[in-house]
């Protein structure tokens, strides 16, 4: 009697949510798993970095670079003099400031390609960060379905416990009146305690699913967290396995990904290649120096700054010779990434493929298995009700009376438990079929 109270106190607050507290649906703990969790954190730490790189590769491609400098230096000893270009021997002091700027007219097209590469890595950390939401929902669908499911089973067990103490409260009336054996209120006990100690166990996996879940949505330890435990709607969605197939090719993530890597790893391969090729860069810059030498006449600093300015433009051409086949090299590696990266393309096309069809199998394995759970759950009911019954008037043993409850049992967490495969194995199916988990 006080172990059964004790948990049906401890499950208090799933019957009635407290004042203030928030009563999260599965939906909700998604959404709060996502905003909380660390790997989205870093996932978006990568697209910020992502995006940095796009605004480089711009930059690189479409404005020239421009550097500033300015230089002041005493010179002791023998020296040049800048106005007599002879030397002499005494202390001077130099000051000098230039501009430059200058621009890649031809790179072998390097950072057409990096730029082209930077957008398709964007590209990329935003659908790695779609995977890893994905990722995150169905752990916690799974973990919040397993919570309701063990939750739904206590209460099961509780009932079984109410009636299992009634019963053997009557049995022992019926024992002190002389209809009832000691042997049929002492199996009754033994009966009693089986369930005390089913339902303790069940209880027990429900607390640690729920730390769990708990976990997985990066909850505040000390907030307790109350989720809708009621059982979930369900039907039937039949969609052809091909047509989700075709989608998920062509849109899932993991696909994407794998294709935007091969696409860049074919870019790098091009870039590599144009580097054979001379490259020609345009460059211009301005200078002007000032210079002093002590009990020497020298001019003032603005007369000089005028007088010594010069500027320049220049066009080179390099070509490559002999790199000691550092390019070559190059061109090699950037092949075999090549295939790499397409190999991983097609194992990834493989193998969402393969997902999606065993996907769609396990659902509609999983209806059928839920719909002929259901009848038995409800064929297991009748022959409960008619059994409990049959022992309040004495015609079977308290024995086969617990043959008949445990089968009522199985009958109810076997109808549970395939319904939440059933739900979980139908959010894979839509999400490959672009619905994603939190929408569902």
């Amino acid at each position: 009697m006080g172990l059964s109270a004790a948990v049906a106190g401890a499950q208090e607050p799933q019957d009635g949510v407290a004042e203030g507290a928030r009563l999260m649906t599965l939906r909700d703990c998604m959404e709060y798993a996502i905003s909380n969790s660390t790997k989205i954190r870093i996932q978006q730490a990568a697209i910020g970095d992502a995006q940095i790189d796009r605004r480089d590769a711009a930059l690189a491609l479409f404005t020239p670079q421009i550097n500033a400098q300015t230089v002041a230096y005493y010179n002791f000893g023998r020296n040049i003099d800048p106005e007599t270009n002879t030397y002499i021997q005494t202390t001077s002091f130099h000051n000098s400031y230039g501009v430059s700027a200058g621009y890649d007219l031809f790179d072998g097209f390097k950072a057409v390609n990096n730029y082209k590469i930077s957008k398709t890595g964007l590209l990329i950390a935003q659908s790695q960060e779609k995977q890893v939401e994905a990722d995150i929902c169905l752990a916690v669908m799974e973990a919040y379905y397993n919570v309701v499911y063990y939750k739904r089973l206590t209460d099961v067990h509780e009932e079984q416990v109410a009636t299992a103490e009634s019963a053997l409260k009557k049995a022992k009336r019926q024992e002190e009146l002389g209809q009832k054996g000691h042997a049929d209120v002492i199996q009754m006990e033994a009966d009693l305690a089986d369930r005390q100690y089913d339902l303790t166990n069940t209880y027990n996996m429900y607390v640690s699913q729920k730390m769990t879940l708990a976990d997985l949505m990066f909850w505040p330890v000390d907030e307790e967290l109350i989720i809708d435990t009621s059982m979930p709607v369900w039907q039937i969605e039949p969609v052809a396995a091909e047509s989700v197939v075709d989608f998920a090719l062509d849109h899932n993530p993991g696909v994407n990904v794998a294709s935007w890597k091969e696409l860049n790893a074919r870019r790098e391969l091009t870039t590599a290649k144009w580097q054979l090729m001379p490259s020609i860069g345009l460059y211009g810059g301005w200078n002007t120096n000032y210079f002093t030498y002590p009990n020497q006449p020298t001019a003032a600093f603005g007369t000089q700054f005028r007088n010594n300015m010069g500027e320049y433009v220049q066009l080179s051409l390099s070509i490559p010779i002999w790199d000691r086949l550092a390019k070559a090299s190059r061109i090699s590696k950037k092949r075999h990434a090549l295939d790499k990266a397409t190999a991983e393309l097609d194992q990834k096309r493989r193998d969402v493929e393969s997902e999606v069809r065993r996907a769609v199998q396990d659902r509609d394995g999983a209806a059928t298995a839920y719909q002929q759970a259901q009848r038995k759950a409800e064929v297991q009911a009748e022959a409960y009700t008619l059994n409990l019954k049959k022992l309040e008037q004495g015609l079977i043993s308290p024995l086969e009376f617990q043959t008949a409850n445990n089968n009522y049992l199985k009958a109810q967490a076997d109808e549970m438990n395939s319904l939440f495969k059933y739900l979980i194995k139908q959010a894979v199916v839509r999400y490959y079929n672009g619905v994603e988990y939190v929408n569902q």
